[in-house]
């Protein structure tokens, strides 16, 4: 059995303030949805922000690892390859898995938010998974506005830690291990870490739908050169 440690570079050069203005009725409506999600994360965490993470990074960590499946079944169902698209999804899934279990360690959920993240996990991972399979187009969409939510609220806990509204704790070792972190770490290197992160899966399940749109737009114009023909 492979037992190499995971490991991750903190993506510094990733653009932190950015957001895609929803265009079509597909956006529209992956927008307002995550923004219920939001409304109903604020008001049940507000500042928490630690318990907050722990239970969306398990909401986060379940669209990866749903997509690749689908992309892993089609590729094998149309025998083409997938241009790279499950190893970037089940990428994604672990990563986010790496975060909850790094907040784990920070938060200490209690079994109140132990129970809720079961409940939220098995509602969502049956949302996402027929949404994926009839729109996928939307799921991606949803993902990419999730993550630009996600991106706000690490900065939103970045600026409470800064301004000693929340303890600079140490860094669990499972995210200085993780992330290749100095052995003296502390949180808000874990926050940056984390926050690239996610800046990093906003813009790759956006520019998933800017593929899907491009394939969709050469089916048609092929469907239209045959039709002249």
């Amino acid at each position: 059995m492979d037992t190499r440690p995971l490991v991750r570079q903190v993506n510094v050069d990733a653009v932190i303030d950015s957001h895609h203005a929803p265009q079509t009725l597909s956006d529209k409506i992956a927008f307002a949805f995550v923004k219920l999600l939001r409304f109903f994360a604020d008001t049940f965490f507000a500042k928490r922000y630690g318990h907050r993470a722990v239970v969306l990074e398990t909401v986060a960590a379940v669209p990866g690892m749903v997509g690749g499946l689908w992309q892993h079944l089609r590729s094998l169902r149309r025998m083409r390859d997938d241009e790279g698209w499950i190893r970037t999804l089940l990428d994604e899934a672990e990563n986010e898995r790496m975060h909850l279990m790094t907040f784990i360690e920070i938060a200490q959920p209690n079994w109140f938010e132990r129970a809720l993240i079961v409940a939220v996990q098995l509602v969502f991972y049956n949302f996402y998974f027929w949404l994926y399979l009839f729109a996928p187009r939307t799921a991606h969409r949803v993902v990419g506005y999730f993550e630009e939510e996600a991106v706000i609220s690490y900065t939103a806990y970045l600026a409470e830690v800064d301004a000693g509204r929340h303890e600079n704790v140490p860094a669990p070792q499972i995210a200085i291990d993780y992330w290749q972190l100095p052995y003296n770490a502390r949180l808000r290197d874990v926050i940056i870490a984390v926050r690239a992160d996610e800046a990093e899966h906003r813009d790759v399940n956006h520019g998933f739908v800017d593929a899907l749109d491009e394939r969709r737009e050469g089916s048609r114009e092929k469907r239209r050169k045959l039709g002249e023909a």
